[in-house]
């Protein structure tokens, strides 16, 4: 149990690191950023203390505005999610029977692609309205949501395809 916390926070360290020195300064078009911080709260495991999946969620934040020098927009955005985590796992998984089951391609694909889009829309949703804090520029902030969406998606996608680990002897 107290090696999962671990690989938790070291994911937590990887995914602020590769946030800040690499995919903030990637700007497709003009219009979008890819954002993966936000898979360290995806593959937080089903039943984890809600109180936790709310610090680590606005720590997280937290860090990412400091290094970004954007003042509470990722920890707001952040904490939010998280605070709502827990409902739409209910959404888009069935009741799961143990606690420590974590969200995957390949535990249940489908649910977590619905899951993945519908977390990282909310996300940014909240978080380039919280930048723009206002209705005037609406189609430029509805653009940006959804390219980086789509972008964050396919990244988050990707590197859970990777983190995937094939057990001996099993068939693809």
């Amino acid at each position: 149990m107290k090696i999962s916390y671990l690989y938790e926070w070291l994911r937590f360290m990887l995914l602020i690191i590769l946030q800040v020195m690499l995919l903030n300064r990637i700007d497709l078009f003009g219009v979008a950023t890819p954002v993966l911080y936000i898979y360290f709260l995806l593959k937080l495991p089903v039943g984890r203390n809600q109180f936790y999946v709310i610090i680590s969620g606005f720590l997280m934040g937290l860090i990412i505005d400091v290094f970004l020098n954007t003042p509470g927009m990722n920890a707001a955005a952040t904490t939010i999610v998280a605070a709502f985590r827990r409902p739409i796992i209910n959404l888009f998984f069935s009741r799961v029977e143990y606690d420590e089951f974590v969200p995957g391609m390949y535990t249940a694909a489908g649910a977590f692609i619905r899951f993945t889009i519908f977390t990282v829309l909310l996300h940014l949703t909240l978080l380039f309205f919280i930048e723009s804090f206002t209705l005037f520029n609406l189609v430029n902030t509805l653009l940006r949501i959804v390219t980086s969406s789509l972008v964050s998606v396919v990244l988050i996608l990707a590197l859970d395809s990777l983190m995937y680990k094939k057990k001996t002897g099993e068939q693809t």
